[in-house]
């Protein structure tokens, strides 16, 4: 599972990553946050099979599960299933099926409270001996793990799908089950369906019969899986058929796409398949692949076995594609779960690092593939700024932990982004050749079966006996990284290089970090490997001459923070010579922080002549730092590289300068357009931001007419450009009509990314506002909380975190308390703390008194009414 279609939520909920910078961590654990263990485990599930009928107008799944349990020990005389909001009917038990194979199924009795069904078994088990369980029931209008996409009256081209989610603990939802991740059983699904929508589910496709209005298809997965592993996608889907050795690959888009978008989309699955299956030593091990792009998904994408799920988002078109790389690699991501994660299933949640992390690094091992080292080591970068903006930012914890409210909290950039670095410095510490024995030793010794955190170290040592614990130790079951302080000082009498190291952070790391010296004229670099592990540290390096640049952990493999405190001379050849893009970024970021003109020129020239984009994306990032004209007039000539990337950067950083020139500069992007949606979009919200700073008689009313044209006339792939425009006009929050605008395109007849875009841009505009408009924008957002779809309430929420005002609370809480997404809870408590940290205690302890008194009117008037009713009755 990816979850990264949330995360730009997120980033708005926690704000743009310049947050509290205090080394005061805020604790990952909430209040009501308690130890969760494997259930004790009655026997083993061999196989489920669901035979179904889909009641699309009445919002319905009903039939029959059967559940084939071999009891663990004698004497068992009830089971307990999880089944959440089921209508259950009645529930028979087949006893000692292998010895009596046409046993007669007798009706147990059975208690169920609306989320377990507790079995009284007629007969106490016999361990090894199998029974069946046949539960009749149906799912009435779920509010989790299976989901009705129709049109609607303020959506009529909406499709009509239905699909499912069951990571965490959502299969419940749909159908009675053991719902952890410890159990692997073999599946089957039979659904009748409507004739013209067809049924995609795990393993191979049995059959199909035909009716005059119906069709019934049946699938049967073979090989082994979770129960939050099985799926169903269901609708009116262009098929594209390929393959891989044999085995079909196959995409499924809905018919208001192409065949062409879906091959553009995931065209390179085979040549990955064969990629993971000559990676990771195991060939692909299901009968087939497909991905299902569905509306209205929840997550990025969802790795159910064999049948991957994917949000409809992801599918570009051609000028997406230009600059969009996101969709290549959520297919990698969810392309290598099927090895980590559905073929080596984690145990328990609290080990999802193991396959999140590993799918995580599958992108960056892709990236490299498929675009080279330079991208590959930008990638891994960006991975690891944010985990650290979250550490910064949200809290810090272990990666291993049980201790939470619900399983869906650990899914956070602790487990994803951090767990890809992990993976990465385990290959640094083994080397290639030792690391990827050992990953071939983990997959194969546990392919088809549950793993933990310590058998993925244990797997290491079996392979290559080598101890991997240390690195474990400090990443992965404690919180936090190094943050290091890196000085360097020459001494031309001795030759010596001094370079010291200071740790900066509270709980020291014990790590041997190499660091390179490269030389004038020479390709190879002098590295030396120092053990650093304490507050300060000198090392002192003998060279043959002066070096012409230094790198600190040489290829830069270890996640952590650097800051270099060398001289402009030392950073200005760092940034020109130095091959690895990472190092040469530090420097960026270094002279930045030295600012002065020398800087500027230095950094200047590099954003003319740095061969690779992600640099000079950094190089752009930094300049603005630098308030200078020489600072403004380099950045005015990025405007015209060829990387739409490197655009958009110079774009955001003109921008920092509130002055005139920036906006005359900025706007022809935003008016006339450029070939990246992205470009268009990113100039489309910063034309509001300068215009807001600038004279208030003449340019924001000329930006605001441009905005609501692009919004009339822009439309486009996920409305990214009129989500811009919406942006710019956020910025705009002292303008009426620009408020208006934005509170018009709230309304639910609007396109839903554009939708998203502006109920969030309502927080922007609430933050730092008058109190008549912060009633008016809060009494919208207190409306539309009153939905259910998911990423419309963490839309409302990432808005009512930005607001300043008491009132957001109750809202907050009033969604917190009636959500059924464990997401939506979190980052609406966690939310809750950032209003009240912003208004003060005061104010929150004030509208904690207010609220408890409207509590007591609301009783005293209830206790009114019902004491009027009382006497009429009397």
């Amino acid at each position: 599972m990816t979850r990264k279609s949330w995360d730009s939520y997120l980033e708005l909920i926690l704000g743009d990553g310049e947050g509290d910078k205090s080394k005061k961590h805020k604790s990952f654990q909430l209040p009501g946050a308690k130890p969760h263990y494997n259930p004790d485990r009655p026997g083993q599930v061999e196989h489920i099979a669901l035979d179904l009928i889909l009641d699309i107008p009445k919002l319905t799944i009903m039939g029959d599960c059967k559940i084939r349990l071999r009891p663990v020990r004698d004497g068992i005389t009830e089971l307990t299933l999880d089944a959440v909001d089921l209508r259950i009917d009645h529930v028979s038990v087949s006893d000692r099926i292998e010895a009596k194979p046409n046993v007669q199924k007798n009706q147990c009795q059975f208690e169920y409270d609306g989320e377990l069904l507790k079995i009284h078994l007629n007969q106490p088990t016999q361990a090894g001996l199998p029974i069946e369980i046949a539960i009749a029931y149906a799912a009435e209008q779920p509010q989790r793990g299976i989901y009705f996409v129709q049109p609607t009256e303020h959506q009529p081209n909406k499709p009509t799908q239905v699909w499912t989610q069951g990571e965490d603990e959502d299969s419940r939802y749909w159908f009675p089950c053991f719902d952890y991740p410890g159990q692997l059983a073999t599946s089957e699904i039979r659904i009748r369906v409507p004739r013209d929508l067809m049924v995609i589910s795990n393993g191979e496709l049995i059959d199909v019969k035909e009716y005059k209005k119906e069709k019934v298809y049946h699938w049967v997965q073979k090989e082994v899986h979770p129960s939050y592993l099985m799926t169903l996608a269901i609708g009116d889907f262009i098929e594209v058929r390929d393959e891989w050795n044999g085995k079909p690959v196959t995409y499924y888009v809905d018919k208001s796409r192409s065949a062409e978008e879906a091959i553009l989309t995931m065209g390179k699955t085979p040549k990955m398949i064969e990629f993971f299956s000559q990676k990771y030593g195991y060939d692909y091990a299901f009968p087939k692949y497909a991905q299902v792009c569905v509306a209205d998904f929840i997550f990025g994408g969802m790795e159910n076995t064999s049948t991957t799920l994917l949000t409809d988002r992801c599918v570009l078109d051609d000028r997406a594609a230009l600059d969009n790389r996101s969709s290549e690699s959520l297919v990698a991501h969810e392309l290598a779960h099927q090895w980590f994660g559905d073929l080596v299933v984690i145990k328990h949640w609290s080990h999802a690092w193991v396959k999140e992390g590993a799918a995580t690094y599958a992108e960056v091992l892709w990236t490299d593939h498929e675009y080279g080292t330079e991208e590959a080591a930008y990638y891994l970068l960006g991975e690891a700024r944010r985990y650290i903006s979250e550490d910064r930012d949200r809290y810090r914890r272990p990666m291993v932990t049980h201790i939470y409210r619900e399983a869906i909290e650990l899914y956070d950039r602790h487990i994803y982004e951090k767990g890809g670095c992990v993976y990465h410095m385990i290959r640094t510490e083994l080397g290639d050749e030792l690391f990827w024995k050992a990953i071939h030793h983990f997959v194969n010794t546990h392919a088809h079966k549950t793993v933990e955190t310590i058998d993925l170290l244990r797997a290491i040592e079996d392979a290559t006996g080598k101890n991997c614990m240390f690195l474990f130790d400090q990443y992965v079951f404690r919180g936090g990284h190094p943050e290091y302080k890196i000085g360097y000082s020459w001494d031309s009498d001795n030759s010596l290089a001094k370079v010291t190291v200071s740790q900066t952070q509270e709980e020291l790391f014990d790590l041997k970090i190499p660091i390179g010296f490269g030389f004038d004229g020479e390709v190879e670099t002098q590295v030396f490997k120092v053990r650093v592990f304490e507050k300060e540290q000198a090392f002192y390096f003998p060279l043959k001459q002066k070096p012409l640049y230094i790198s600190f952990d040489q290829g830069n493999n270890y996640l952590k923070q650097v800051t270099l405190e060398y001289g402009v001379a030392e950073l200005k050849a760092g940034l020109r010579s130095n091959p690895d893009p990472i190092a040469r970024i530090q420097c960026a970021e270094a002279l930045s922080k030295k600012g002065g003109l020398e800087a500027a020129k230095i950094l200047g020239e590099a954003l003319l002549t740095e061969s690779f984009w992600g640099v000079r994306v950094e190089i752009a990032e930094n300049l603005a730092a630098i308030k200078l004209d020489q600072s403004f007039e380099a950045l005015a000539q990025g405007l015209e590289d060829s990387d739409a990337r490197v655009r958009t950067a110079v774009i955001s950083s003109l921008a920092q300068n509130k002055v005139q020139k920036s906006l005359d500069l900025i706007k022809p992007f935003a008016k006339k357009g450029d070939p990246s949606y992205t470009v268009e979009a990113t100039a489309a919200r910063l034309i509001g931001d300068l215009a807001a700073s600038l004279s208030p008689e003449r340019e924001p009313s000329k930006v605001i007419k441009l905005l609501q044209t692009i919004l009339k006339e822009r439309s486009g792939w996920n409305e990214v450009v009129r989500s811009g425009a919406i942006a710019g006009l956020a910025k705009l929050k002292d303008s009426d009509e620009a408020l208006e605008t934005v509170i018009k395109y709230t309304e639910p007849d609007v396109q839903q990314a554009l939708r998203l875009a502006s109920i969030r841009a309502l927080g922007a505009m609430g933050k730092s506002q008058s109190k008549p408009k912060t009633e008016q924008i809060l009494n919208r957002l207190r409306v539309i909380s009153q939905e259910t779809f998911f990423l419309t309430q963490m839309a409302v929420v990432g808005a009512l975190g930005q607001i300043d005002s008491a009132g957001a609370i109750g809202v907050l809480r009033s969604l917190s308390d009636s959500t059924p997404d464990g997401r939506v809870r979190r980052a609406a408590d966690e939310a809750v703390q950032r209003v009240q940290k912003a208004i003060g205690k005061d104010a929150g302890l004030k509208q904690l008194r207010e609220e408890l008194d409207q509590l007591r009117k609301d009783n005293q008037s209830l206790k009114s009414r019902l004491e009027a009713i009382e006497a009429k009755s009397k």
